[in-house]
């Protein structure tokens, strides 16, 4: 699972890290159609990858 941080409401899942990286990409295209959105902070990234 991710989800955007300042952006309310925009996450999305997927099996594979590329599959979600395109899922939320999408989110932020449909955010985006709407209108410029209101964020909620200023954030720079954050990915955790965890290995078994």
């Amino acid at each position: 699972m991710g989800f955007i941080p300042g952006f309310p409401g925009a996450h999305s899942q997927a099996e594979t890290l590329d599959e979600l990286q395109s899922n939320l990409k999408e989110v932020i295209e449909m955010l985006l159609e709407d209108g410029e959105p209101q964020l909620e902070s200023e954030f720079v990234g954050v990915q955790q990858i965890a290995v078994a």
